[in-house]
């Protein structure tokens, strides 16, 4: 959006950093921001045991508004996730049981502690479920209470439904009604928590600003929608995606030492963009770390991996990170932090290298691993391979009893034969 000279220290903030894609009312939210305190909230459906790295974005908005002097609402979305959000997909997402939407909520809750400070204070974080709500809806009641407030030709018009038309995939009514839902949770949370601001990626405009007009229409009240844009990397991929699956936020779906390497290998250019993001270093020390060049750039890496890492994981996960990868991908030294990976030894044992690469979850394939040994980039032991069908032995082991696999220079896994 274009650039707005913002009093408010919570805009200014997010104009600073990067945060801002879209408003629906500028003025009205500086204004509202500037004067008292501002209750805001992002939905967060349960459709996993933990959020990943794209997430990170819209807990870090949550931050930023507390930081900021106001109040923060994390919304569990118990209700939304039956229907599953349609933005953005060609196919109906998954229908989960109820067990397993809860015991998803309890893995996704974890994390906010360690970014909003909950309690009962005016500026203390709160987390609430849709489904206290949604779920005593009637179906008549709903459809009379709300339906006549959206048209169906307006709900064409927005991206998530008619993407997905034009791609001449199919969308169910059930799908059709998350826009609903979505909205309702606006109106909800503005009559019992005086929520006046709901933030998403630049992906939910049409679903937030169909709640920002519910609010106002339906009970005449101020209500805003801000949005991030889509965060890609340098070259242009999906954040928070890479060959080896998904970057999860909780230790039990990826260990800190991944999450540290995760960081310490973005692209060369994404590195201050996402300090300004994903930390609270300051606007100073960030431009210090953008005047570095050439190998420099290095330590850049080394500092956004302990910022992300201490504030997910801690400080003590970061530096137990740090060391483990220094000392194996530059001193060659191995590490109990490192990750490790148990295989039965009949798997592990006269098996191709390239078989146990992949087992190992450093390589999505034989043929990957294959080519990845063709090319230089295989190391048994800090040697190199070049035969992808070189059998492993038991002499390739070492006296810890484990055997060190690498691919490429950011990637390291120790192999335990059980």
């Amino acid at each position: 959006m274009t650039e707005t000279a913002f009093k408010s220290d919570f805009l200014k903030t997010l104009q600073e950093r990067g945060y801002i894609h879209q408003i629906t009312h500028p003025s009205e939210l500086d204004e509202a921001a500037a004067k008292g305190v501002v209750t805001g909230y992002i939905g967060f459906d349960a459709t996993a045991p933990s959020l990943h790295v794209g997430s990170l974005i819209q807990i870090m908005m949550l931050r930023r508004l507390q930081q900021a002097g106001h109040k923060p609402i994390v919304l569990m979305g118990g209700g939304t996730t039956r229907v599953g959000d349609p933005t953005g997909k060609d196919a109906s997402r998954p229908q989960l049981t109820d067990e397993t939407i809860q015991a998803n909520i309890d893995g996704i809750q974890k994390v906010f502690a360690k970014f909003l400070t909950f309690g009962d204070g005016p500026t203390d974080a709160v987390m609430l479920n849709n489904d206290e709500w949604l779920s005593k809806f009637g179906y008549v009641q709903f459809l009379r209470d709300f339906g006549t407030h959206f048209t169906i030709n307006r709900m064409l018009a927005y991206d998530s439904v008619k993407l997905r038309l034009e791609r001449e995939q199919p969308m169910t009514f059930l799908e059709f009604n998350y826009m609903l839902m979505q909205s309702v949770d606006f109106l909800e949370l503005n009559r019992s928590h005086n929520v006046t601001l709901q933030m998403g990626g630049s992906d939910q405009w049409g679903n937030i600003t169909s709640g920002v007009d519910l609010v106002r229409r339906v009970d005449q009240k101020s209500s805003f929608g801000l949005t991030t844009p889509l965060l890609t990397t340098a070259s242009g991929g999906k954040m928070g995606k890479t060959a080896g699956g998904a970057i999860w936020l909780n230790e039990e779906q990826l260990s800190s030492y991944d999450y540290w390497q995760f960081w310490r290998n973005v692209e060369d250019a994404d590195v201050c963009r996402f300090m300004r993001l994903f930390t609270d270093l300051s606007l100073e020390e960030i431009a210090a770390f953008e005047a570095m060049e050439g190998a420099q750039i290095n330590e850049a890496k080394k500092a956004l991996a302990d910022a992300t890492t201490t504030m997910m994981h801690g400080e003590e996960a970061a530096k137990a990170a740090r060391a483990a990868a220094e000392a194996a991908f530059e001193k060659g030294q191995l590490s109990a932090d490192l990750p490790t990976v148990e295989l039965p030894r009949d798997e592990v044992f006269g098996a191709m290298i390239a078989a146990v690469l992949t087992k190992s979850g450093l390589s999505q394939s034989n043929g990957e691993a294959r080519r990845l040994a063709q090319g230089g980039g295989l190391r048994l032991n800090d040697v190199a391979v070049t035969d992808g069908a070189q059998l492993v032995t038991e002499a390739d082991m070492n006296a810890d009893g484990v055997i060190k696999l690498a691919a490429g220079k950011k990637k390291i896994v120790l192999v335990k034969p059980v």
